[in-house]
């Protein structure tokens, strides 16, 4: 039964709308991932715990009250509707509840908040709840499909046999999962899921030894992966802790003050003279006509490359594509008219675990 949220004192409740759901008392917020910390952190402190709190009860209750855990989720997308994780969990939560309409505009706000087509196979099966199975299909041999990984083409995959199957298709659901990755001698983190879908499709289509044979290799796959009722997965976290974040921005920094200070050193070695005609013409009349204003050392902007405002979620949202476009031009120019080199990062892109653990062949 859910019961309403005491604490819930916004100006937005009236007669007619109900508060949100009761927070346990053991949830701090804290439990959530850090990238998704990193996105709530954008918002203000109150805000930033009551979003981060009703998201770790969304998460909580998914499996066994997705209803109430949709609630959750609402209630965390009145102050963090802005974020990325906040509509993913809206829409997981509504899809989870069967609200198929609710959470298909949830994953298309997602998807144009991110960038990503990550959930575009629960997008699909969301127009098979809603009874459109031809959409389902058409999302299936859509150009954002072919950028899924390989756990989310077998998703996807099977999506589309099951719309294969709404329109009795029988066959042709079969054709859906004869994909690249159902390699009967291979097992992957999704190998289990798709061994079985594919035994169902051919048990639909009349053919059963077929059938048997991938349902016994999708229980192999899974005693090979440590899936099985016996056994209990490693979890391994492959994210960088905070101590480690922190050491690598430390090391970045110092990075970047030696090279300047390698710089600095032989320009006064080098060019003495032509180093101190430069601060000369960019302190004077002539730099300001160039666009570059001089920088104290130790004042504020010495070290911001960017405005912050104490709203930055809506400044991000307010910035139409053009004008950043044109903050970075200008940024540009000015930074090749002052003779300096942007400093560049590598990104480390995570490693995907599924492949590795994959490589462990299967014995039929």
């Amino acid at each position: 039964m859910r019961v309403p949220n005491a604490r819930d004192l916004r100006s937005a409740n009236r007669p007619d709308r109900e508060r949100s759901p009761q927070i346990e008392e053991d949830v701090t917020g804290k439990e959530l991932d850090r990238a998704t910390q990193h996105q709530i952190k954008t918002l203000e402190g109150t805000s930033a715990e009551w979003v981060a709190r009703h998201l770790v009860m969304a998460g909580r209750l998914l499996d066994e009250e997705p209803e109430l855990a949709f609630q959750h989720a609402l209630a965390a997308s009145r102050r963090g509707g802005r974020l990325a994780a906040v509509r993913e969990a809206v829409g997981l939560t509504a899809y989870a509840a069967g609200h198929f309409g609710e959470a298909l505009r949830e994953f298309r706000t997602y998807r144009r908040i991110s960038g990503s087509n990550m959930h575009l196979p629960v997008m699909a099966d969301c127009e098979r709840g809603l009874g459109r199975p031809d959409r389902a299909l058409d999302m299936a041999r859509s150009e954002e499909a072919k950028d899924l990984d390989a756990p989310g083409k077998v998703e996807l995959a099977i999506v589309a046999a099951g719309a294969r199957t709404d329109l009795g298709q029988l066959d042709a659901a079969v054709s859906e999962l004869e994909i690249p990755q159902l390699d009967i001698n291979r097992a992957f983190s999704y190998s289990p899921r798709l061994f079985r879908a594919y035994a169902d499709a051919l048990t639909a289509a009349g053919r059963e030894p077929e059938a048997a044979k991938w349902q016994r290799q999708a229980g192999v796959a899974e005693n090979a992966l440590g899936l099985g009722e016996e056994e209990e997965p490693d979890i391994i976290d492959l994210g960088w802790d905070e101590e480690e974040e922190a050491r690598e921005e430390e090391r970045q920094r110092q990075l970047r003050a030696q090279q300047a200070a390698d710089t600095q050193a032989g320009m006064d070695h080098g060019a003495p003279r032509a180093a101190d005609a430069a601060a000369a013409e960019i302190s004077g009349p002539a730099g300001a006509r160039n666009g570059v204003n001089p920088i104290d050392e130790g004042s504020d902007d010495a070290e911001a490359d960017h405005f912050e405002s104490d709203d930055a979620e809506s400044d991000e949202d307010s910035l139409e594509a053009d004008v950043l476009d044109g903050a970075d031009g200008e940024t540009n120019e000015a930074d090749g008219e002052a003779g300096e080199e942007p400093d560049t990062e590598t990104e480390h892109e995570p490693v995907d675990d599924s492949e590795l653990a994959g490589r462990d062949r299967v014995e039929d």
